[in-house]
């Protein structure tokens, strides 16, 4: 019994044993299977992590303005970094001292005169270059309104100042972004190398990052308090100007409304002064007077509102204008003439006018009136027909002729047409009185139109000149002349088109003086005595009377 009962413990502790060995292995199993799995999640991880940082480091590469920026700034300390290295190597072969080191020596030397000159195009990424980059633009040249024209630049102004504003806050929100990736970045390295710590690109590569990271947080810590300085500068500014120019803009108003009060007296006085002087060349001095005395006091008002010292003014003029005379006496003279042209209003664009300089005529219509030159076009006109031959041409004028030399305008103010006159010559013994008639009823005819018209057009130029002699109706004249009597008959034309009513009174001249019986054309002629008879050759006739013969 007591063998049995012996045999049953024993059997027992080996059962015992071996449930303790069951639950041992277990427990190992169960540990290794733990270890796969976290080993399994660590490798899930660290991919996740890959991934996550490709993302990044492509974001990052979007911005890569500021990668390039830094870069270079890597660029500059690791050449500098190379250029102490061959510092230290040619000072050591120096030490040295033996011949066969110079070749060396030499070699060092021009690779570190090659590094010395690349340095120096990267000399501006020496310091942090976040803060050399982004930074507020330098405000200078702040203008001063004083007057209207400064109006306009003040707007320019703040319109350019805000743009530095907003483009200093565009560069400060995104190196704001760029910083925020580099922390990302950051923090996805760590955890990486937390994970597997044996990684010594990561732990290199995150070395280099949170360098980077320190460097734009500094800068951006540095610009933000900058930002806040300059936005209150631009907007001082911006106030200060916008007072100027509404100061400005309310004198420009006093002075509008006080020229406009000065207009209407000068107007008001002009109409009393058309209504009590009847006299033309009274009213024509009295309209000068009103005139030049409204410019000269609008002048005043202007001076004495917008120039604080009238008599430095006056001295500055002078000698920039002596200046200018003598250096460019040529163009200051145009602008001059151009200033008489367009002020004086003797030439306007479309006026037909004639200009004489070195003998030579040239006619025709004014196309412009720039500051330097007037331009024309030449037409087939009288002066075309008698002295040039030529028409057609675009002829430049220079202003300062109107100074030096003879220009008519046969077409100034209302005034379009001009005086033409038809010379032809008749025998002493035809009857004159007839010839005139039948040049004069010839002219009244075709040019009666143009002479109502002209009538009207002087009547409305007595306001601006002194106009005695309005008769407008055709002349006639009769002369005198060495080969008989010369016949003269004007009438006033068409300033634009004097050859075609110059051809059809011709034309209707000859015509009618043809039919006539005691007129007779001039030719030039000569007396012929033969013996007691005298022969006279006359309009290409032969005549014989009385024992004479004229020819």
């Amino acid at each position: 019994m007591r063998f049995k009962f012996f045999h049953l413990i024993i059997l027992l502790f080996y059962a015992f044993a071996l449930t303790q060995n069951i639950e041992a292995s277990r427990t190992i199993i169960n540990n290794i299977s733990e270890n796969n799995r976290s080993i399994e999640q660590i490798d899930e991880k660290l991919l996740q992590l890959s991934q996550d940082l490709n993302e990044i480091n492509q974001q990052i590469n979007d911005e890569g303005v500021w990668q390039k920026i830094y870069a270079n700034h890597l660029a500059y300390i690791k050449l500098n970094s190379d250029i102490e290295e061959l510092k230290k190597k040619i000072r050591y072969y120096k030490a040295r001292g033996s011949r066969k080191y110079h070749t060396k020596i030499r070699e060092l030397k021009l690779k570190k005169s090659q590094l010395e000159e690349r340095l120096k195009l990267l000399e501006e990424y020496k310091q942090n270059p976040f803060k050399t980059v982004v930074k507020p633009q330098e405000i200078k040249d702040i203008p001063t309104v004083t007057n209207p024209i400064a109006i306009i630049s003040a707007f320019s102004f703040i319109k350019q100042l805000n743009e530095q504003l907003l483009r200093f806050e565009n560069e400060l929100e995104s190196l704001k972004e760029f910083t925020s990736l580099l922390e990302k970045k950051t923090a996805i390295l760590k955890e990486y190398l937390e994970l597997k710590p044996d990684n010594k690109d990561y732990k290199q590569e995150l070395k280099q990052v949170e360098r980077e990271l320190n460097d734009a947080l500094d800068a951006l810590s540095l610009n933000e308090t900058a930002l806040v300085v300059y936005r209150k500068k631009v907007d001082e500014i911006n106030l200060r100007l916008t007072e100027q120019v509404k100061e400005q803009a309310k004198k420009a108003g006093t002075i509008g409304f006080s020229i406009a009060i000065l207009l209407l007296f000068v107007l008001l006085l002009k109409w009393l002064i058309k209504r009590t002087i009847t006299d033309n060349e009274r009213f024509y001095m009295a309209n000068k007077i009103i005139n030049f005395t409204f410019v000269f006091l609008v002048v005043m008002i202007l001076l004495f509102a917008y120039i604080e010292n009238v008599s430095y003014l006056v001295t500055v003029l002078g000698f920039a204008s002596a200046g200018i005379a003598i250096a460019m006496k040529d163009w200051f003279m145009s602008m001059l003439g151009w200033m008489v042209i367009v002020v004086g209003g003797s030439i306007h664009v479309g006026d037909r006018i004639r200009v004489d300089k070195d003998g030579m005529k040239y006619v025709g219509d004014v196309l412009d009136i720039s500051l330097f030159r007037i331009t024309i076009l030449e037409d087939i006109t009288l002066t075309s027909y008698l002295h040039n031959r030529r028409a057609g041409r675009i002829i430049f004028i220079p202003n300062n002729y109107i100074f030096t030399n003879m220009i008519a305008n046969y077409s100034h103010a209302t005034l379009k047409t001009v005086w033409d006159g038809i010379d032809f010559t008749i025998t002493f013994d035809s009857n004159h009185k007839k010839a005139q008639l039948i040049a004069k009823e010839t002219a009244k005819k075709y040019a009666k139109g143009y002479t109502d018209i002209t009538r009207k057009q002087l009547n409305k130029l007595r306001a601006k000149y002194s106009l005695k002699n309005t008769n407008v109706e055709p002349r006639v004249y009769s002369f005198l002349e060495e080969n008989g009597i010369r016949i003269s008959v004007w009438y006033l034309t068409n300033a634009y088109a004097t050859l075609t009513l110059r051809s059809t009174i011709s034309s209707e001249i000859l015509d009618q003086i043809k039919e006539q019986e005691d007129i007779t054309i001039a030719y030039p002629s000569q007396r012929i005595y033969l013996g007691d008879g005298r022969v006279k050759m006359e309009n290409s006739r032969l005549e014989i009377e009385d024992g004479k013969m004229d020819v």
